[in-house]
């Protein structure tokens, strides 16, 4: 990169989002099965899935949700 060129744009990755979502809700959803393995309880996985949604929707909504006003010239 030179000296006055601009940070490179962070675009619209849609397939970063996918994977966003996708490693939310497994990685959470794996502990819950997990947790349900160990405690023998069966509510877990629904419990995991849900907060991993949750999760991944604030990481989506963070890292892509916000756009910057472009300079006017």
């Amino acid at each position: 990169m030179r000296q006055n060129e601009p940070p490179p744009h962070r675009g619209q990755d849609p397939w970063g989002a996918f994977g966003y979502l996708v490693a939310g809700v497994g990685l959470y959803g794996g502990l819950g099965w997990l947790g349900d393995h160990y405690f023998r309880t069966s509510f877990l996985v629904p419990v995991g899935i849900l907060v991993g949604l949750a999760l991944a929707l604030y990481l989506v909504f963070k890292r892509y949700g916000h756009n910057e006003p472009e300079d006017e010239q």
